[in-house]
């Protein structure tokens, strides 16, 4: 059984891989969603990540869809209490940033469209710096006050906003950030390591870090020379023309030689390593890519192949 992991400094225990809910109602449809849903907590996991605007991108899509599907699932399957639900707030088309107005509202939605009476982890999904951290950390906490959102967290955020947010908290003993979740993978390092990665070790905060899988780059299944049917294989495939890219496919071919698991496991066990980390989130639109996914929780890379990953990725 793969042992939970502390999230931050809340009373939230995590599998350490986030499902991510993007693909819900977009590339995979209600059927598949349930299906992988169900082999992800058959799996051992508990921590599925989702946003108010998924996926309002696609075509005949107006957000909310991601939520909706997998409100439908926690209420079929009646599991709601062993499953930590995070979501966001500020980018759905119809409700859009962080007044304290829109985040009271979006969160009503969110929840009317999760089927469900609270949220585990709530998240301010892009920063909004002309919106004072006083308005945002207010209204958040005006909902943990209520009962409908356990923990809060941010998402794309600065260092110095994040500070303010933190400090702001502390001085009026309001709602704190117990989470954050930035852009982070073996070949995008600088988009957290620093004075965020810093500040959140400073501070007690879990990284939940997104693109994990670098769109798809660091599965390993984007080779040169091959095409890739996916909605993102263009943004995958512009890491092999780096040398970092292929500096990093050769670390990670050798490394899952070594343990015979997929180059995606041996990513993700080093994302999962690395400081502050408490789980990365990372997506399956079938249930034949799930495996790959959660035997991140069964790999103990050692030192040397932690090492070897992150001289490769410099």
């Amino acid at each position: 059984m793969t042992p939970l992991r502390k999230l931050g400094s809340s009373d939230l225990e995590v599998f350490p891989l986030a499902l991510g809910g993007n693909v819900f109602g977009w590339t995979a449809d209600e059927d598949q969603s349930f299906a992988v849903l169900d082999a992800y907590t058959a799996a051992g996991g508990n921590f599925v990540d989702t946003a108010d605007v998924y996926s309002a991108w696609a075509d005949g899509n107006r957000g909310g869809e991601s939520e909706t599907i997998l409100g439908k699932w926690l209420e079929a399957r009646g599991n709601r209490s062993d499953v930590v639900v995070a979501t966001k707030v500020s980018q759905h088309p119809d409700f859009q940033g962080l007044s304290a107005a829109n985040i009271t509202a979006a969160a009503d939605a969110s929840l009317r469209r999760l089927r469900t009476d609270y949220i585990d982890l709530y998240y301010t999904h892009f920063d909004q710096p002309d919106v004072p951290v006083e308005e945002i950390i207010g209204a958040l906490d005006t909902l943990v006050k209520a009962g409908k959102v356990r923990h809060i967290a941010a998402s794309n955020i600065s260092a110095e906003r994040l500070r303010e947010s933190l400090e702001f908290s502390d001085r009026e003993g309001l709602a704190r950030y117990v989470a954050l979740q930035p852009h982070y993978n073996l070949v995008s390092r600088d988009t957290y390591e620093g004075e965020l990665q810093d500040l959140a070790e400073r501070a007690g905060l879990a990284a939940v870090p997104y693109y994990a899988l670098a769109s798809g780059f660091l599965t390993g299944k984007y080779r040169p020379g091959t095409t890739v049917e996916s909605a993102r294989a263009g943004g995958a495939a512009k890491h092999l023309e780096t040398e970092r890219g292929q500096r990093v496919l050769a670390a990670l071919d050798e490394i899952a030689g070594a343990h015979d698991v997929p180059v995606a496991t041996v990513a993700l066990a080093w994302l999962a390593a690395r400081p502050t980390v408490a789980a990365p989130i990372a997506s399956a639109r079938t249930v034949e890519q799930l495996p790959a996914l959660v035997r991140v929780g069964e790999l103990t890379l050692s030192e040397a192949e932690v090492e070897r990953l992150t001289r490769a990725s410099a």
